[in-house]
């Protein structure tokens, strides 16, 4: 997950960046940050070649929470909503959450100590604290 992870702050740093470039040109780079959405992005995940054995009890335990926050996830139709707020809002803003477990997630990384965050990400994601 660690390189999904890293792309999709490649994207966001990309997109921040290059909203300043257009911004001049009446051009707006808009970011969507959803959650959790109940779509087949787990069952349609890359799986390796050649998995490492020493992976494989993690992966197992990611395969099991992936496939519950798919379950469990926000209805596709609030991120659509959320889309098309930001692609008609007269003021637009670089950064729209979307669906409620992406507004807590948003919230308590403001306001909850870095320490005390990470420990619940590690927790959530049944990883050893």
């Amino acid at each position: 997950m660690a390189l999904y992870v890293a792309s999709k702050h490649a994207v966001e740093g990309y997109s921040e960046s290059l909203d300043h470039e257009v911004h001049e040109h009446g051009v707006r780079v808009l970011l969507v940050q959803p959650a959790h959405t109940r779509t087949g992005f787990d069952t349609n995940a890359a799986q390796p070649d050649t998995p490492l054995p020493l992976y494989a009890e993690r992966r197992r335990v990611f395969d099991e929470v992936m496939a519950e926050a798919m379950k469990n996830g926000d209805d596709p139709a609030v991120v659509a909503k959320v889309i098309v707020t930001a692609a008609t809002d007269k003021k637009p803003k670089l950064r729209y959450t979307a669906g409620p477990l992406a507004s807590r997630v948003t919230t308590a990384r403001r306001l909850v100590p870095a320490g005390t965050f990470d420990k619940q990400i590690r927790k959530n994601n049944r990883m050893p604290t």
